[in-house]
């Protein structure tokens, strides 16, 4: 029989276990000390990702505290993950991906037919993505704060120049988290076409919350 290698040095036992589709949302808890693993299952696909309070979603998460707090854009291994009150929300216990996005920012309409043609405003993006996956929870546009993108790559070179380039992940490769307080997660599973981040192909990921 054959081992599940996704499920490998996971803490505690696995209560919830799903693969989101191709361009979907997903939206879960995480209680406080549960761990998420995200499993990059196809490679090179972005996960978009929004986290709030779980008792009082006026309390999410914050890139530019984060930033601040940690002097540094990217996240890695270590990573504290801090709230709009600078509260550690999460942390990043481990992965086999070097570092991951705090600052492309989320795929809209908008902004595909700005950079990509008018031809592309009927595609489906993240912020859309976002919207579906707050709705059952009575959030819209005004929760939408800047997100996590894991597995992107987005570098900034020395001229403070930024872009999405091609992916450093790779099929099997994953991200662990680990909550600091209870929390409600939002994902867009990036429908993007127009630029490297999903590889023009846009493939479902795993979701493995352990604890």
């Amino acid at each position: 029989m054959m081992s599940d290698k996704a499920l490998d040095i996971l803490p505690g036992q696995v209560v919830h276990d799903e693969t989101v589709a191709a361009k979907a949302p997903w939206a879960h808890s995480l209680l406080k000390g549960q761990a998420l693993r995200i499993v990059d299952l196809e490679g090179n696909q972005a996960v978009d990702f929004l986290a709030y309070n779980l008792h009082d979603d006026s309390e999410r998460y914050s890139a530019q505290d984060t930033i601040a707090a940690q002097r540094n854009v990217y996240l890695t291994t270590g990573s504290v993950l801090l709230s709009n009150e600078g509260t550690p929300m999460m942390t990043v216990t481990g992965g086999s991906v070097d570092r991951h996005d705090t600052i492309g920012g989320a795929c809209s309409c908008e902004s595909n037919t700005l950079r990509y043609g008018h031809h592309t405003r009927a595609q489906h993006a993240c912020v859309e993505n976002f919207l579906i996956g707050n709705s059952p929870f009575g959030g819209d546009s005004r929760d939408l704060v800047p997100n996590i993108n894991w597995f992107m790559n987005v570098p900034v070179e020395a001229d403070g120049m930024l872009g999405i380039v091609d992916g450093i992940s790779a099929p099997g490769l994953y991200v662990d988290i680990r909550a600091e307080m209870d929390i409600r997660i939002v994902v867009s599973n990036c429908p993007q076409i127009n630029n490297p981040c999903n590889g023009f192909n846009p493939t479902p990921v795993r979701m493995i919350i352990s604890g």
